[in-house]
């Protein structure tokens, strides 16, 4: 198995573990347990090309480990759900 099909096993659910939703933080949006911080705004983070220090600077909150687990999160439902997508013009 790739080396990603081996570190989304065990590592991947310790990550996973620090996603939470919690009805009385941010609508029960998935965040990162111990923060406010949702996983998508993480993920969007992650997307615009934001190292980690940057995403740590912005949210001082978060630490490495929460990082990994938006991205671990992000990849688990990368597996598991179809996000559609624009036809290309």
């Amino acid at each position: 198995m790739l080396r990603s099909g081996r570190i989304l096993g065990d590592m991947a659910e310790d990550l996973l573990a620090l996603v939470v939703a919690d009805p009385a933080v941010g609508h029960g949006q998935a965040c990162i347990r111990g923060t406010r911080v949702p996983v998508s705004v993480v993920l969007d983070c992650l997307a615009d090309g934001m190292s980690d220090k940057e995403i740590v600077a912005e949210y001082p909150s978060l630490t490495v480990s929460g990082i990994r687990a938006a991205a671990a999160y992000g990849a688990r439902l990368a597996r598991e759900d179809l996000v559609p997508l624009r036809t290309a013009p």
